[in-house]
This record gives structure tokens, C-alpha cells and sequence, in this order.
């Protein structure tokens, strides 16, 4: 299950919750002030890669394309 961030409309309490995808239009009400104007926030998504030797940015694309679509 997909973790949501959500902010409440009411007291701009930042909480997260484990929503099912079927669930996922729901909104949860707060857990701070138990209101039910909340909103989904937007969140970026943090990645580590690794490998043995290697950093994270290798300065090599995996595309292949130099940044051109062809």
C-alpha cells in the first residue's frame, strides 16, 4: 500500500497515512483536530542507487540519447 501525504485544511497539521489504491480518493479526517477537510499533498519521491565502486551519479545516461529524442 502507497503511503499519502495529506495537510489539513482547518489546522495545517501535516500527517501521513497507508491508503489502499481503492481508498485512495478518500479523505482521511485529521488526526489532530479530526476534521475531514483534508487534502492530498504533492511529495517527491527520493531515490539511492549504488553500485560496487561506483556513487550515485556515475555522469553516464542510462537513455542513451544525450539528452535528444530521436
Amino acid at each position: 500500500m502507497p503511503v499519502y501525504e495529506y495537510r489539513c485544511s482547518d489546522c495545517g497539521h501535516s500527517f501521513e497515512r497507508m491508503v489502499r489504491f481503492s481508498d485512495a480518493h478518500q479523505r482521511p479526517e485529521c488526526p489532530h483536530c479530526h476534521s475531514p477537510q483534508t487534502e492530498k499533498k504533492l511529495s517527491t519521491i527520493a531515490a539511492s542507487f549504488s553500485s560496487a565502486g561506483g556513487s550515485a551519479s556515475s555522469g553516464g545516461s542510462s537513455c542513451g540519447g544525450g539528452g535528444r529524442f530521436t
